[in-house]
This record gives structure tokens, sequence and C-alpha cells, in this order.
């Protein structure tokens, strides 16, 4: 687009208007910090399905017209804005935060080839472009030399994505993931970029087909772009890349904080065909002292795969069924796609033709196409009346005793081709299309989900969805969708999921042991020792493919699964406190080296180890008969081997031995961890004595306590306990007591010496 030169501005609040020859722009600042440039190509504002309510806080914004350019400036930034609605964005002390390229794109060393070649290589299968794509809405910035990007939600590639490009367009892609691929499921248009002395991330708010080149088509530059939409992007600054992320979810949302129980072990499989194989499954789990607090049932339990229906045949008496299940400590989170069966008679589709809650054709007709009920219908999200009742329709299974939904197949995905682009959706009471409301389909399934359970059970829902949008962390989580039983997916779902946190998404997971081809013990067991640590910690695994319930290979592979997974609820308390850290912050539970350590340039591009909180690091193995493995241990601090209780200094590489029972875990100096006992499922007993793992060293450490269910702590219903360790003491302080159910007293194991303390009051100090 031609913006063409400045020819006036004007300034109303935090907003500047800037009047082009060809456009009108705007300049607005959201916060000292956080800057939104908007152009209505498409609508007059940015209505946005990320960003709820307005988050504009005051700030001083001061412009100037200079000769040739315009200045606005915060207390923070300055905005240099020229003709053609170039840009360049510094902060208050004239350090250059970043700048539009000013030249025109070009393929840096792409070989000149003739029509014959290409049309030769097309005949072979390769995929061949005639040059560059060119996009309605381009911006490019100038490439500085020194950049670092992160973030852009669960696309399959490394932490650091420079020299790749990205598309958001949520697909389903069921064959073996690979390298570099331009789409996944989910659109998070959001890139974290990293330099020395600078950090910075620009979210595109365009929730169209987008696309990111961060220098693969020419090392001068990066450019994200659209053919569609509006230009509406936010340049958001901080002091690290903390800040940026916790900026971003400013504006997008933070993930809330789950029930308990989610943060147990889940176990799925594409199906348990019947009730006779979920409650062997659930058997197998107490029988084999395997914790576990969730089961799923996958498309199969359903009535000819109609939403919101049980087949009695498969699944007779289901309510009895959840209802034992229920007293053996099991949860059942049940599946829910989007696709209606056509189908006169079954309710949810009467219901949905009778009140016009369907996607239309062109000519007017409701659209079809083909999933797994065979012939389907739509719902249209979009609308407000829609998702509504499809929110009501979750008490169909809340009522019956159904904990969780999981929402899969919502990009939405269909058999019969993708469903076409002007196919006729909502955007509330506008009417508009497939090609625009795609990206946020998913996101705003899972809305009403959300909105749904929490309406008819006042609990925190517990929803996981495949297909989202930016912002969709505030009521979902997510997995990584349908990896394989592949080393090489072991390995890059760690840069997927650190990739997800710092995108705002906190409660993640990846399918455990790989959903597609056949899982070996040793990819099980490896992969158990990373679930261990993932917030969502569910295996799951395809029809077809081999059973991969822990006991379902020897008992050596048994054992080091149960192992894992008994820690993991021995790490449940620790994990609870980061999810609070991430509703207060946005910051990810599960994180890249690199967000706590950026200034140790040694983490900017570690894969393969990652942390969890502030707290603890995990170096897994993720490579096939690997038994040892070179761990990096950042500086800043020392670390204990959470095994051996060995001290390392940091800014050191060490070699670690690893046989197949161990993962190496690190444990940052100054620690105070705090541990349940061993459980068969979240609640089986009640926790009256916090165990406290010390790590020596100077450092403190906010322990969160509350029932675990429901939103009573968001009015104050909740316990802060404050360890702080300095000069080889420990003491503990109860700084706020909301909740009446208070530990009675803390198992601690400091210095080598275990002490039993009873806890009356509010203080507790000079334990050594």
């Amino acid at each position: 687009m031609n913006y063409g030169q400045i020819k006036g501005f004007s300034v109303e609040g935090n907003r500047v208007q800037i009047t082009f020859e060809n456009a009108v722009g705007t300049v607005s600042a959201v916060t000292d910090e956080i800057i939104n440039v908007f152009c209505g190509l498409s609508s007059e504002s940015n209505h946005s399905f990320a960003i709820e309510g307005d988050k504009t806080k005051p700030v001083n914004v001061i412009a100037n017209k200079m000769k040739d350019y315009l200045i606005i400036s915060t207390p923070k930034l300055a905005v240099y804005v020229y003709d053609n609605f170039k840009i360049q964005f510094l902060k208050s002390d004239g350090t250059l935060i970043c700048r539009d390229y000013t030249g025109e794109r070009e393929a840096q060393g792409e070989a000149v080839l003739t029509q014959a070649a290409i049309e030769q290589a097309r005949m072979e299968g390769h995929m061949m472009a005639d040059g560059i794509a060119h996009h309605e809405i381009e911006v490019l910035k100038r490439m500085e030399g020194d950049e670092y990007f992160y973030g852009l939600g669960d696309k399959y590639s490394f932490l650091n994505k420079k020299g790749y490009e990205f598309e958001m367009w949520n697909s389903d892609i069921p064959d073996p993931h690979y390298e570099s691929m331009r789409s996944l499921y989910k659109s998070i248009p959001f890139v974290i970029v990293h330099r020395e002395k600078v950090d910075y991330g620009i979210f595109f708010d365009n929730h169209h087909r987008t696309q990111f080149d961060l220098g693969k088509e020419n090392s001068g530059y990066y450019f994200f772009s659209a053919d569609d939409g509006n230009l509406d992007y936010y340049l958001i600054a901080g002091d690290s890349i903390r800040a940026v992320v916790s900026g971003y979810t400013y504006l997008t949302g933070t993930t809330p904080m789950p029930q308990l129980w989610t943060l147990g072990y889940q176990q799925c499989r594409w199906s348990y065909e019947n009730r006779d194989e979920l409650l062997a499954v659930a058997k197998g789990m107490r029988d084999n002292q395997i914790p576990c607090d969730v089961l799923y049932c996958d498309i199969d339990y359903m009535d000819n795969f109609k939403v919101f229906t049980w087949g009695e045949e498969q699944y007779p008496q289901h309510k009895e069924m959840l209802t034992d299940l229920k007293k053996r400590g099991f949860k059942v989170v049940t599946i829910i796609d989007p696709g209606v069966k056509k189908e006169k008679g079954y309710s949810i589709y009467d219901q949905g033709i009778e009140n016009d809650f369907f996607v239309h054709a062109t000519n007017g007709d409701v659209y079809e196409n083909v999933v797994w009920p065979g012939d389907s219908v739509f719902p249209d999200f979009g609308r407000r009346a829609v998702r509504n009742w499809w929110a009501d329709n979750q008490r169909l299974m809340t009522d019956d005793g159904v904990a969780g939904i999981w929402n899969d197949m919502n990009e939405p995905a269909s058999f019969r081709g993708e469903i076409p682009p002007d196919v006729v959706f909502c955007d509330e009471e506008r009417q508009t299309t497939h090609a625009e409301m795609h990206n946020v389909y998913g996101s705003l399934m899972s809305k009403a989900t959300y909105e749904g359970i929490k309406r008819h059970t006042g609990k925190r829902p517990f929803v996981i969805t495949r297909a989202c949008y930016s912002g969709a962390q505030k009521y979902t989580t997510g997995w990584t969708g349908d990896n394989q039983s592949h080393w090489s997916h072991l390995r890059y779902s760690i840069a997927q999921l650190c990739s997800l946190g710092l995108s705002g998404m906190a409660f993640i997971g990846t399918d455990v042991g790989g959903f597609g081809a056949n899982c070996t013990p040793e990819l099980l067991c490896r992969w158990t020792q990373v679930g261990c640590f993932t917030p969502l910690f569910r295996n799951h695994a395809a029809k077809g493919t081999r059973h991969q319930e822990p006991w379902s290979f020897d008992e050596k592979t048994l054992d080091i699964c149960r192992m894992y997974i008994r820690l993991r609820y021995r790490l449940i308390p620790y994990l609870y406190d980061c999810f609070r850290t991430a509703e207060m912050t946005g910051l990810p539970v599960f994180r890249p080296l690199v967000l706590n350590f950026e200034k140790d340039k040694n983490t900017l591009e570690i894969n393969d180890q990652f942390m969890v909180g502030d707290w603890l690091m995990v170096a897994p193995i993720v490579d096939q008969g690997k038994v040892s493995r070179d761990v990096y241990l950042p500086c800043g601090c020392a670390w204990y081997d959470l095994h051996t209780g060995e001290r390392f200094s940091g800014g050191v590489r060490i070699l670690r031995e690893a046989p197949l029972d161990t993962c190496p875990i690190y444990v940052r100096e100054g620690a105070v961890l705090p541990l349940w006992p061993v459980m068969n499922y979240v609640g089986e007993n009640k926790v009256d004595t916090l165990e406290l793992k010390v790590f020596g060293g100077e450092g403190e450490y906010i322990h969160y306590q509350d029932n675990g269910e429901d939103y009573a702590y968001r009015d104050g219903a909740y316990n802060l306990y404050k360890f702080t360790q300095k000069h080889g003491a420990l003491s503990i302080e109860l700084v706020n007591a909301g909740y009446a159910d208070r530990y009675e007293g803390f198992k601690i194991s400091m210095n080598g010496k275990n002490f039993k303390v009873k806890f009356s009051g509010r203080k507790l100090a000079g334990l050594r």
C-alpha cells in the first residue's frame, strides 16, 4: 500500500491521527511502552478477537512535526513517522529499537531459472515459486544483524526462528511434522525480538491469513504481511524478554489458575472403544500404583459421532460409570468437535437449524462438509447467540459428571477439502467469510465451552483445544496436536512448548509418547521424563498404534514411567505456584533458558533444556540410545543436581551420565522447593504437612495455597507463605491468610539435616 506523504496530524489523548495522501493512519500509546500502529484498510476500527476490553492507560503523548517526519513521544519511547507510514521506534534515551526497511523486497540469492526448468522441477514434485508473492499489507523491518526471534506459537521449528518463514493459518496436518513447516494448528502472530541491548515484541493483530518472514527471503530485512484485514500491529517494548511477554499478555490476557486435579497425570487413546476398556485402564492405573487423575473419551464414546451424546451400546449407564470413576479419583474428559451431524431428529442439529446457528454456503443454504459423523454442519461461533447456545449445551456433559471438554478438529477440519474461503460466517451481526473467521474459529469455540462449564459448575473450567488464535490462553489449555512416536518429535517438542509459553499460552503439553506411529519402550521412558514437567501431562496414542499405557511394554518401562509420574505428583505444589505466577505476570510455566538468563549468551539458542518456573532446570535425553549428555548450567547462580545433591558453579558445561531411568534435573541455588507426598490422585489425602526441600544459598520463595477448585481466590481466599533463606537460616512467614485450611506444619530438609516443625502462628524464624 502506498500511503503517500504526510499532510497533517492531530492529537487526541493517547492517539495521534496522521493524514497521508492516500490514507489515514493512527499511532496510539496503549501504555508508556506499548504502541499501536493502525490503518483501517478493511474496517474503520481495530476490532480484536485477542484483546478484550480497553487496555489503554493514561499516557502523556506529545507529537511534533519536524521537516521530514513526525515525532510522537511517551515517557519511555519515541516514534518517528515518515512519509508512506514508515516508522522508527526508539527508547527515550535515543537507543534504536527497530526501524522500517525503506528498500524494495528482493529475494536474496534466488537462483534464476528458465520457465522450462521450473516446469521440469514441478513435474518431479518440487514446489517452485514464480517469484516474490506480494501482499496487500506488508511491513518490512530492517535487520540490524544481532536479532534472535522467538515466539509465534506452536510452529515446528527451533527456538530461534531467524532465517525461517511461517504462515498463520490454522491447519490440520496429520502427516508427520517436519522442521520449519509454515503452518500448524494455532495462529499466534506475535514475535519477540532479542538484540544485544534491546528487547521488543511485535503483535500483528490481523486474524486473516498472515505471513512472517524472519530473514529467509533477505537477510537485510524481516517482514509480516496479509492480503486482507487492517494494518494493525503493536510494538511492545521492555527491558527484558520477560517484560515483553508480560506486555503481550497484558494486552491479550493471562492464563487463569487451573483446578489442581488438571495438573495430575492424564491418560488418553483414540479410542477406549467401550466402557470395559476405559474401566480396565482405570484398574490398570491403580493396580500398577501409577498416580492418575484423568481419563479421556475420544470420538468413539458418542452415538454415531454426534456431539453431546453417549453411545449406549459402547457406554451403557455412563452416568453410573462416571460416578464410580469419580469415587476412585478419576475425572473423565470427553472430546467435542464442532462438526454437527446432519440428522433430523437429533436435537443439536434440529436446534441449530431452527435458530439458524450454522454457517452458510454462498447460495444461502446451510453449508455442509464431511467429518467424523459423515455429512456435517458447522456452528457459526462468531455470533454471541451461537456461543451462548453452545455454552448451554455443556450442561449435557457436566450434569452427567464429565469434568472437562476437549475441543478437537476446530481449525475447522473437514474431510471433503478445506472449507472454501467464501463460505458465509459472521462476526456478531456482521456477515463475513470463512477467510476472515478461520483463524479465530477454535478460539471462539473454546471461549463458548469455557463460559458454559463455568456457568454450569461454578468451577474453573478445564478446556483443551487444538486450534486457536492469540488470546485463547484466557479460556483454554492447548496441546501441539497430532505428533508422531518419533525421536525428532520429542526433540522438537521442547522448542514448540517454549515458543507457545513465550506466546502467552502457559497451560500446554504434547501427546506424550507420540500420537501416530508406534512408540518404543525407550522413547516412552524419555518422553514421560519430559512430560513430567510439562504443564499438561497427557499420554495419547492413535487408533491402530501400539498402546502406550505405562504397563503396555515391560517391567523396566513401567518402573521408569511410574517413577516420573510419581515425581510429577511430588512437584504439583511447585507447579501450582508457577501457575499463580502465570496468571499474575503472563510468564509461562515451561520456559526456555533465555527467558530467565538472557544476559547469558550461551542460553540464546538452547533447544534441548528448559526451565520450569524460576527454580527448576531440566536437561532431558531426547535422542535414541544416549545415556549421557552435555548440560549447560547458566551463569549468575550455582546449581544443585536434584538426584545427587551435588553442587555446581554456573556458567559451565558438564557431562551428565543419564541411564534410561535418569533425567538430569537441576535446582537453582537458594531454592525452597515445596513438595507433596505421592498419592494416587489429587485430593486423595489431605496435605497437613508441607515438605520443603531447601537448597543452600540466599533466596526468597512465595508458596500459594487455595481450595484448588473455584474462583474464591479472586476474592482473597488464599494463603501466601514466604520462605526466606539468608545467612544459612530459613524463616517462614504467612503473609496472606485468606484461606482457612492452612498447613499445620512443615517437614524440612536443609543442609543435610531434617526438621519437622509445627506452625500455629504467622512466623517461624531462625531454623538452621
